[in-house]
């Protein structure tokens, strides 16, 4: 049987500031890929980190979207708002 599939994406782009989060023209941000674990996100992001590392606003992200996709996976239940 096959590993289980975790969903993670890997975005990124320039930031509004050095340490922040908020990327400063969504319309810009680039969606690098989709994978199924976080060791080939993982590779996937530091590609990308490593081309653009001249620009230090520019930041690549790992996003856990297996825990979007199901919430019961960081302890929500289905009908239980928080």
């Amino acid at each position: 049987m096959p590993d289980r599939q975790l969903l993670h994406m890997v975005i990124g782009g320039e930031l509004k500031e050095l340490g922040g989060t908020e990327f400063r023209d969504l319309s810009k941000v680039e969606f690098v890929g989709a994978y199924p674990n976080y060791a080939e996100a993982r590779r996937a992001w530091a590609a990308r980190a490593q081309a653009t590392v001249d620009n230090a606003l520019t930041r690549y992200f790992i996003i856990h979207a297996h825990k979007l996709l199901d919430p019961r996976e960081d302890g929500h239940e289905e009908g239980h708002e928080h």
